[in-house]
């Protein structure tokens, strides 16, 4: 008998995307599984959510909030030194 571990993986309600390199900065805030605004702060983060009903207690629990391309407190875009 085969037995498959399948460890468990989060999937939480806030999805927050990597910071979008533009005039000025901006990162996509998805709610299960859909596009529903932009953030350009952490409170952004927060409002969007409770206008969707969402009350967020700690933005570092991975069951609440997914942090894409950087945490809570990455605004900027990251710019990578090109070294030959």
């Amino acid at each position: 008998m085969t037995e498959s571990a399948s460890p468990y993986i989060s999937q939480p309600r806030i999805t927050v995307l990597g910071v979008q390199p533009c005039e000025s900065p901006f990162r996509i805030v998805e709610i299960d599984g859909e596009m529903v605004g932009e953030a350009r702060a952490v409170t952004d983060v927060l409002e969007t959510a409770a206008l969707h009903g969402i009350v967020v207690h700690d933005l570092d629990d991975p069951d609440v909030v997914r942090w894409v391309g950087g945490d809570r407190y990455t605004w900027k875009p990251r710019y990578r030194s090109r070294h030959r």
